[in-house]
């Protein structure tokens, strides 16, 4: 009775409170899209002090995604269990330690590990504060209208990082980009104690130790074969062997999520098309975005010799859309629904990296221009959609879980999109002798091509009356008492 009392709580929270709670949620969203930005701006000079190949700096990315994509799930239904706020503020302060902890990493070895640390608390964050706004923005209309904000931090995360990114590497190091988490992070815990209310799902849920162990198998066999086998070969012994482990726990991890009474994954929401959906085109749009920000970095530092806040600047007109966008994707959401947002985004995300598909060393600075810009648009478009129609539906005890599913597919997506394209590109390099990194990238360009094209398609099938229907249905069967819900 006492935590469906927090729940209540909600709908009687003032407007500016509510926008309030919005704001310092999207504090900590700002907080680790500025790291990821920030340390793809940096990854040039983090190889450089450490002397690290092409798979280093993908593990330095990928050591973060992975464990982010990991923890995720079990932190939106722990929060549920536990505690939002008090499970949001866990999150700030291990991600802030983790960060000072990077800014001294002496080796590339113990800051892969660190960012590991990073990502432990990074995966209290965003599924929580997800959760937090659908609990606290009970309007369908008005919680759109706010997805559209937070999916708007994003772009300021991506408009700030390279430009922020670019002047404290090239001023001050690489490792001013982590402590800058500090003061913000102590700021967000300030508030988060002061002003977001204390809420829980109506009915606590078991931890599922067994499906969390065989996700993180799953994830860090499939991506250690994938980064490594430029290196390795897909016929040695050392990669055969990761990719049949990732084969076999993924159908153990389905069969025992079918099982077991309380799952880490409820497969039942799979039943959903929406939900299914937004799934597939969380991992597509999050695989462009990671394999593009890898891609471009390496291009304009290490191919056209630009310092770190110059080759910042020349991404701006991707993050720019990216942030002045999806406020307008959220607008036309919630009157229109997703379709056309979808479509404007798989349409833009495939023209620009088709125009990239062809990068040479000596490609004009306004091909660049018109390829960012237009990247910018499409991914501007896509994410409020994404979670829009995660959370579509659900009952809201059920919100964590189905928020922290959509963020951890973002993040298997950035963590696969990083690991294929840079290992094309490194197996380009090995094998076919390629002199630049802009040369061996064109593999890497035609599967983010490939990305594009899959969410306009998904797009288009997640958005039918029909998938509709099965979403309700779903939502249905999942909680018999999700009609009354929608009813009240």
């Amino acid at each position: 009775m006492k935590t469906q009392l927090h729940d209540d709580t909600a709908d009687a929270l003032s407007r500016r409170r509510r926008y309030g709670i919005l704001a310092i949620c999207s504090m900590s969203l700002l907080m680790v899209g500025l790291d990821v930005t920030i340390v793809n701006v940096a990854l040039p000079s983090i190889g450089h002090s450490f002397h690290a190949p092409l798979s280093g700096l993908q593990w330095t990315i990928d050591a973060y995604t992975l464990v982010l994509a990991s923890l995720l799930m079990m932190s939106g239904s722990t929060a549920d269990r536990l505690g939002r706020r008090r499970t949001f503020v866990s999150g700030l302060s291990i991600f802030a330690v983790g960060s000072l902890l990077c800014s001294v990493a002496p080796s590339l070895a113990l800051l892969v590990v660190f960012r590991m640390i990073q990502a432990v608390g990074g995966s209290m964050l965003n599924p929580v504060a997800m959760s937090i706004i659908t609990n606290t923005f009970t309007n369908a209309k008005e919680r759109a209208q706010a997805i559209g904000v937070w999916a708007a931090v994003i772009g300021i995360s991506m408009a700030l990082g390279p430009v922020l990114g670019g002047m404290l590497v090239t001023s001050v190091g690489w490792q001013s980009i982590f402590w800058i988490n500090v003061p913000v992070g102590v700021v967000a815990i300030a508030l988060a104690l002061r002003f977001i209310p204390e809420s829980k799902a109506p009915v606590a849920r078991k931890v599922d130790i067994v499906g969390q162990l065989l996700i993180v198998v799953f994830l860090v066999s499939l991506t250690y074969a994938i980064i490594e086998s430029p290196r390795r070969g897909w016929t040695s012994p050392v990669i055969l062997g990761p990719l049949i482990v990732a084969l076999v726990s993924l159908s153990a991890f389905i069969r025992w999520e079918r099982r077991v009474f309380e799952p880490l994954v409820d497969m039942r929401f799979f039943r959903s098309i929406p939900f299914v959906s937004a799934t597939l085109i969380a991992i597509a749009a999050f695989a462009g975005l990671g394999g593009f920000l890898f891609l471009n970095t390496i291009y304009l530092q290490d191919v056209r010799g630009l310092s770190p806040f110059h080759a910042g600047l020349r991404t701006l007109p991707m993050a720019v859309m990216a942030m002045l966008l999806p406020p307008v994707s959220g607008r036309i959401l919630s009157r229109r629904g997703g379709r056309i947002p979808l479509v404007i985004a798989g349409v833009t995300l495939t023209a620009s990296c088709l125009m990239l598909a062809n990068l040479q060393p000596t490609t004009s600075y306004a091909w660049l221009f018109g390829a960012y810009l237009i990247f910018g648009v499409g991914f501007g478009f896509v994410n409020a959609p994404i979670t829009n129609t995660a959370v579509a539906g659900m009952p809201r005890a059920q919100a964590g879980v189905a928020a922290s599913i959509a963020s951890t597919s973002r993040q298997i997506g950035a963590t696969v999109g990083v690991a294929v394209v840079g290992s094309l590109a490194a197996s380009s390099l090995h094998h076919a002798r390629y002199s630049s990194i802009s040369l061996a990238s064109h593999p890497g360009w035609w599967v983010l091509t490939g990305c594009g094209a899959a969410i306009l398609v998904i797009g288009l099938v997640a958005t039918s009356s029909k998938a509709n229907e099965t979403a309700r249905t779903t939502a249905a069967l999942i909680n018999p008492e999700y009609l009354e819900e929608v009813v009240a």
